[in-house]
């Protein structure tokens, strides 16, 4: 399966695309609800019914080719780091990489293997309902509710986070400790806040990482963690747009899907969102 599979020619779905989906149908950390290992193939699948004109100009024709997808049948430290030397490879080749979950413990995979290509240190932008700044959770220090704090700790990332509605004491601490840019949903929904800027002392080099239960329940209940509150479709998607501003998208990943038999609707909704995050890639670079 490909994602947009009816609407690319052969030489836009080809290795020379921009984009390289990244299929992780990755469920082993899961707490609440259950079926994120059904996520990209619902996506890709919903994909097909997508448009290719997006805000007047068409961001598929830089060309997406859908990757193999990733094992996650063998252990979770097993899946994570095929996950990284995929991305590594597909960074390395001046492509970027969009990985498709799967439960959000996959985002360190994906952000370490775009440093490890750059050689350096990025930022992430994470719209998302919860912090994920948790030391561990149920037992597992890859947990999903664990990645953003083993970025941020284990890894010199920085982070800023967007929409967040549910959080511990100890990850207002984390975010505290390791100097994490946020602005909660209450604050964004109420105040209708559309734009961001970020700190000058961000990096340039940015990696965006978009749970779907950032979005409000109300339009995104196929996850395993909705939570009321939340941001708009268009919100959303504004406020990655500012964050990117003078900045460059080194890759990006949607997670979270969790597909609702019989409600499609869901399944498009991520699928669009995710062909709008690369048209805002593409936006961002003029």
């Amino acid at each position: 399966m490909n994602f947009l599979n009816s609407e690319l020619s052969l030489d836009e779905r080809n290795p020379e695309a921009r984009f390289h989906v990244v299929p992780m149908p990755l469920e082993k950390t899961v707490s609440y609800g259950a079926g994120t290992s059904q996520g990209p193939a619902a996506l890709i699948a919903a994909s097909d019914q997508l448009e290719r004109l997006w805000r007047g100009f068409e961001p598929c024709a830089a060309g997406i080719c859908t990757t193999p997808t990733i094992d996650c049948s063998l252990s979770l430290e097993h899946a994570l780091e095929s996950l990284s030397a995929r991305v590594e490879g597909i960074v390395r080749a001046g492509k970027t990489p969009v990985t498709l979950g799967g439960e959000h413990s996959l985002t360190w995979g994906a952000v370490t293997g775009v440093q490890r290509a750059l050689g350096r240190p990025v930022g992430v932008v994470q719209i998302d309902a919860h912090a994920d700044l948790r030391k561990a959770y149920q037992g597992f220090r890859h947990s999903h509710a664990s990645v953003m704090q083993l970025l941020v700790e284990e890894e010199d990332t920085r982070l800023a986070q967007f929409g967040v509605r549910a959080l511990s004491p100890e990850e207002a601490e984390c975010r505290a400790r390791n100097g994490v840019v946020y602005i909660d949903a209450e604050e964004l929904v109420t105040g209708a806040i559309h734009e961001v800027r970020l700190p000058d002392d961000f990096p340039e080099d940015i990696y965006v990482s978009f749970d779907v239960d950032g979005l409000d329940a109300a339009i995104m209940p196929a996850t395993g963690t909705p939570v009321p509150g939340g941001l708009g479709y268009y919100q959303a998607l504004s406020l990655v747009r500012s964050a990117l501003k003078g900045r460059r998208c080194v890759g990006l990943d949607v997670v979270e899907l969790a597909p609702i038999e019989g409600a499609e609707v869901w399944d498009f909704t991520a699928a669009q969102l995710t062909y709008a995050l690369m048209g805002i890639v593409l936006e961002n670079e003029g």
